[in-house]
């Protein structure tokens, strides 16, 4: 894997400017309201399960899917639906929202997905971006409106794609936090251990081919499953 590079010098290559940062911490901010905070993506019924113990466990259950979900599904999708958004090519925009939409294995996942998606583009709309104003599809994936919003915002897509992350992080954390023993200090180590590996892992995944898009993660899928019939839970599925 190549070495990551300091955030600093991620930003610089970036090229974002003040009001790109602005608007980027925007749609990345926990205080959005599309409702994410109100999901673990099975990592409640991982920690439920005894999967994960303690920040080390923890620690590699989120390296695990940032080193394949991300690098092989996540980024390359929103890779792609930005471009689309960006050359308004409508017939890839219904491709690649529909196949983010099948990869979601679980019906909590592929709900989360769509009500996410579904409070991000009504957002859009109340914001007046012409192209969620103009987005006339039933369904749309969270990625595809946040790459919507992104391309509206004129944030830079690697910049979108680190943010894309930051804010899964930031989610991930939290719920860990509320589910098990975990302290604040021991959040930001699990933090700043995974987030310094973000540089290197984007690049991979900007090598992923079109016919190499998408991964499933065993694991994660049947604590999801698992996740919907837990008896006494604080997130949704």
């Amino acid at each position: 894997m190549p070495a990551a590079m300091p955030i600093a010098t991620v930003a610089a290559i970036m090229n974002i400017d003040g009001l790109q940062l602005a608007q980027l911490l925007q749609l990345t901010s926990p205080s959005l309201p599309v409702g994410g905070f109100s999901w673990s993506q099975g990592t409640e019924s991982a920690i439920e399960q005894g999967w994960l113990k303690g920040e080390e466990g923890f620690a590699g259950w989120l390296q695990g899917i940032l080193q394949h979900s991300f690098v092989f599904q996540e980024w390359p999708l929103l890779q792609r639906l930005y471009e689309a958004f960006s050359v308004a090519d409508q017939e890839r925009l219904q491709y690649w929202n529909a196949l983010a939409l099948a990869l979601r294995e679980t019906r909590e996942l592929r709900q989360e997905d769509v009500q996410m998606g579904a409070a991000l583009l009504r957002l859009c709309r109340d914001l007046n971006y012409p192209r969620a104003l103009a987005w006339e599809q039933n369904e749309i994936s969270y990625l595809t409106a946040f790459a919507l919003a992104a391309v509206e915002q004129r944030i830079p897509l690697e910049a979108a794609c680190i943010g894309l992350a930051w804010s899964w992080l930031e989610n991930q954390i939290a719920a860990a936090l509320k589910t098990f023993p975990l302290g604040q200090t021991a959040g930001q180590r699990v933090y700043q251990q995974r987030v310094v590996e973000l540089p290197g892992l984007l690049e991979r995944a900007g090598e992923v081919a079109d016919e190499e898009v998408g991964f499933s993660l065993p694991g994660v899928v049947l604590a999801s499953m698992q996740h919907e019939r837990q008896y006494s839970r604080l997130f949704r599925s």
